[in-house]
């Protein structure tokens, strides 16, 4: 309210202000306490987030991680199955003279990439994109490798005798023995030259048993030059194995075997350092890799270990 003097009455008189001022100033508190509410909402908007905006950006976050994680594995994954088609291509099919599966067959309608278009404007594109990419390469080779071993497994029943006679399974029990020399270039013990190593040795107390690896007719079984007591097996199909350094031979020469069966001992006879057996595989006299033929008795994890193992034999024994 608003007073003023009056000298004529000597008091001070009530001032009423006209509809006009009162409009005036009803206005200006107005818009000044409308925009203190608009900078206080967008000091509030921009600068501090509500309940549901905090946790939807925790949600947001925890997403993104879980993205990269299923990445992560999804990548590992095709790793795995990489290794499994390398296996069936260079050894399955090999053994089983069937030719690998072509790459239109373990990739076919891949090259469609207009498939991921409708992803581009997600958050987070490139990630989601190469998701649902490696999703598809790996349900299209899981899908192509379930029908390279529907082949296989046809074929095997044409190639039931070949199989039997082809070395599949360890020439000693692995919990008697150790792989202590692989295949390949390796140092000899006796003068430290690196000497290409035509086998495996497995370390193993004297007298522990050897077995045959297939079926066959054993070719020799006699001290020979170098490798001591030693039994070459026959298997047919092209195929030979060699077992040496043996304490005792328990088969003859023109002996049918059977694959499992003991046909002699570990020893340490001929040019050998310390108890061991000596096993070789040959295709066509060629000498291969023998690791490769125990995937009748090894599991895949067992079987990455044997590999690991192999490569990390680095000394022969004899």
């Amino acid at each position: 309210m608003l007073y003023r003097y009056n000298p004529e009455t000597d008091n001070f008189e009530r001032i009423y202000p006209s509809l006009k001022s009162r409009l005036v100033s009803f206005c200006k508190v107005g818009g000044i306490a409308a925009g203190l509410a608009v900078g206080i909402f967008i000091l509030i908007f921009y600068c501090f987030d509500s309940p549901t905006e905090e946790n939807l950006r925790k949600e947001n976050s925890r997403l993104r991680l879980q993205y990269r994680i299923l990445d992560k594995r999804l990548e590992n994954s095709l790793k795995v199955i990489q290794r499994i088609q390398d296996r069936d291509d260079n050894f399955y099919r090999v053994m089983m003279q069937m030719e690998p599966l072509s790459a239109h067959q373990r990739y076919a309608g891949l090259d469609n990439e207009g498939r991921y278009k409708e992803l581009e404007d997600m958050t987070d594109a490139d990630l989601i994109k190469r998701m649902a990419r490696n999703i598809d390469i790996l349900e299209r080779q899981v899908s192509a490798q379930v029908t390279s071993f529907d082949q296989l497994r046809e074929n095997l029943g044409m190639q039931q005798e070949r199989l039997q006679h082809t070395p599949s399974i360890l020439p000693v029990k692995l919990s008697r023995s150790n792989l202590a020399s692989g295949y390949g270039y390796r140092l000899d013990p006796v003068n430290g030259a690196a000497k290409f190593h035509e086998g495996l040795d497995f370390a193993a107390p004297e007298g522990s048993p050897v077995y045959a690896t297939a079926d066959g007719v054993v070719k020799v079984a006699e001290r020979t030059m170098g490798y001591g007591n030693s039994i070459d097996i026959d298997h047919g199909f092209n195929y030979t194995s060699r077992y040496a350094h043996l304490s005792e031979m328990t088969v003859a020469q023109g002996e049918e075997v059977r694959r499992g069966q003991l046909i002699g001992r570990v020893g340490s006879t001929g040019k050998s350092t310390t108890p061991h057996l000596h096993y070789e595989v040959r295709f066509k006299d060629d000498p291969m890799n023998p690791v490769n033929y125990f995937f009748n008795e090894l599991s895949a994890e067992d079987y990455v270990e044997m590999l690991q193992m192999a490569e990390n034999a680095g000394h022969v024994m004899d």
